[in-house]
């Protein structure tokens, strides 16, 4: 399993790509396998401004369903609409065409106090 080191990563297995005052969010490559085939991704949080730690949105596999999980506050821009039609990109791409959600960051250094590629490895094993 792959983790970029351009990206910072929580304990419960989202990622952050920050790309100027916005940022994308998905489910890591650990969290993808775990789950299985995703079936389905819900984001009902569009517009919303939400506060680390606040749950985004779902993620639906063929067992289970899980809740996905703000890694900073922010306001949720945009769902990744190609996820409507193809919920398997989470599984083929989790860190390039399977994004789950676009936020405007409410506090940049929250970002600080994620963990390092190397940090999440040691998390996962």
């Amino acid at each position: 399993m792959s983790n970029p080191t351009n990206l910072k990563y929580t304990k419960d297995h989202e990622w952050i790509r920050l790309e100027g005052d916005v940022a994308y969010i998905g489910i890591t490559d650990y969290a993808e396998s775990e789950l299985g085939e995703i079936i389905f991704v819900e984001v009902e949080t569009i517009g919303e401004t939400l506060n680390e730690g606040e749950v985004f949105g779902t993620v639906e596999a063929v067992k289970t369903v899980s809740e996905m999980f703000m890694p900073v506050g922010g306001e949720v821009l945009e769902y990744n609409e190609e996820l409507t039609e193809k919920p398997e990109l989470v599984n083929e791409d989790p860190y390039g065409k399977g994004w789950i959600i676009k936020i405007a960051l409410s506090d940049a250094s929250q970002i600080d106090e994620l963990l390092s590629a190397d940090d999440y490895q040691k998390l996962i094993g």
